[in-house]
């Protein structure tokens, strides 16, 4: 990418995008999410290996969604969440090669 092509870029969405993904429960929840098409929030506390309970784990899929990363449908009385940002993904992904 060449340094003028930056001009041409949200990078402070980036920056953002970022931010909100930066804490290591989200980073979970975006790995269980890359797994399945949808889930609610009981069944990714059962799946987080912090012990998340469904207050904080609330809290943090509405942040995710709030800034576009989720999307969220409600069936009923549940309310499933998947991912609406599949860069946010491949960006997860480069993230665990670098790691390995």
């Amino acid at each position: 990418m060449k340094v003028v092509d930056l001009q041409d870029i949200a990078l402070d969405d980036m920056a953002q995008t970022l931010k909100v993904i930066a804490h290591p429960v989200r980073l979970e929840i975006l790995l269980h999410l890359d797994d399945s098409t949808k889930i609610d929030v009981t069944t990714l506390c059962d799946k987080l290996s912090c012990g998340c309970e469904a207050s904080m784990m609330s809290h943090h899929l509405t942040k995710m969604k709030a800034h576009g990363i989720l999307t969220s449908v409600k069936e009923g009385k549940q309310v499933y969440y998947q991912v609406a940002r599949k860069e946010v993904l491949n960006l997860f992904h480069c993230m665990l090669k670098s790691n390995s």
